[in-house]
């Protein structure tokens, strides 16, 4: 099986649930989950590599989908073991955001605080498959996740990685790559959430990055040579056989949460045109947002940039987070 993003897209049931070759074991461990595992000596690292989590942001599951074919065909090593995970099928298949929820907000037990449904199901799918993943590897190995996204709207910065808040100092090497990978902007969280890299970080001690990838387009209007320097970067890292791409001379501009934007509720209005791309900068003083009698404006004196914006999320989620750069 060397097209598993069309395999899945069909909904076929059935089918070869596992294999090997000269590199390689591999095993379905759910639909869209597939872990492999080298055949010889390889590192005791542990990675995993997630996409699709929204079934409309198409680019890094077909990213993805390109590196899992070398590696099931054989054409590839792989380095350390990998699990590779298409989050949202039913999603990726109608093409839609999510189909009942938005899954990227139910990971540590959210999906407890919803009536069942298919995102609250796989979102506990998801966490007991990385539970057992990560717990099965050698202590002291290294545990990445890497969460590839795309965002809805246009963005200032094409490429950009948004990170979740971490008891712990970020390893050097992680960011490193991320720099490697293209990334031209880092987001760092200050507050938890119930996003999938959250999860991975704060409950099971991984490495963790949403990385952005573009804007979500539908599958085969994507323009994947755009992202080349991180597909290189992610098969440096998976298959072990080729150089990272080169360090910018310019590193990523980083950036921390300084609010969140809440709707509350029916009343809540967002002060941004449709055509409002992520990281544009709001002077101090802007009303950005009202719900009834809550106001959300730039706080910071030196002005607030806008990320996530989206006046249509559901009452109790997030319509948009604002940043300031970190010097």
């Amino acid at each position: 099986m060397t097209d598993y993003l069309q395999h899945l897209l069909s909904g076929q049931s059935g089918g070869e649930a596992e294999g090997e070759n000269a590199f390689l074991r591999w095993r379905e461990r759910g639909e869209g989950i597939i872990e492999l595992t080298p055949a010889g000596d390889a590192a005791d690292d542990m990675l995993v590599v997630s996409a699709g989590i929204h079934g409309n942001e198409t680019a890094p599951a077909e990213i993805l989908n390109q590196i899992l074919g070398g590696l099931l065909a054989g054409e590839r090593p792989l380095a350390s073991r990998l699990l590779v995970i298409f989050g949202n099928p039913a999603a990726l298949r109608a093409g839609t955001r999510f189909t009942a929820y938005d899954l990227n907000r139910l990971f540590s037990s959210g999906w407890k605080t919803i009536a069942p449904c298919y995102e609250s199901r796989r979102a506990s799918q998801l966490e007991l498959v990385l539970q057992q993943f990560f717990a099965s590897g050698t202590a002291g190995a290294r545990c990445w996740h890497l969460d590839l996204h795309t965002a809805i709207r246009g963005s200032l910065y094409q490429k950009f990685g948004v990170l979740p808040v971490n008891s712990e100092p970020w390893q050097e090497n992680f960011i490193d790559w991320l720099n490697c990978a293209g990334a031209e902007a880092l987001v760092f969280h200050r507050s938890p959430g119930g996003t999938f890299s959250h999860f991975s970080c704060n409950s099971l001690s991984a490495q963790s990055c949403t990385l952005e990838l573009g804007k979500a387009l539908p599958f085969g209007k994507n323009q994947l040579s755009d992202f080349e320097q991180t597909r290189d970067a992610l098969m440096a890292l998976i298959c072990g056989d080729c150089p990272l791409p080169a360090r910018p001379v310019k590193p990523a501009v980083r950036f921390r949460v300084a609010q969140q934007i809440t709707r509350l509720s029916d009343e809540f209005c967002l002060h941004m045109s449709d055509s409002t791309l992520n990281f544009t900068q709001f002077p101090a003083g802007t009303l950005l947002a009202e719900d009834g009698e809550q106001q959300y404006l730039v706080d910071n004196a030196g002005g607030e940039r806008v990320l996530f914006p989206n006046p249509r999320v559901a009452a109790g989620l997030r319509a948009g987070l604002m940043l300031v750069e970190e010097n």
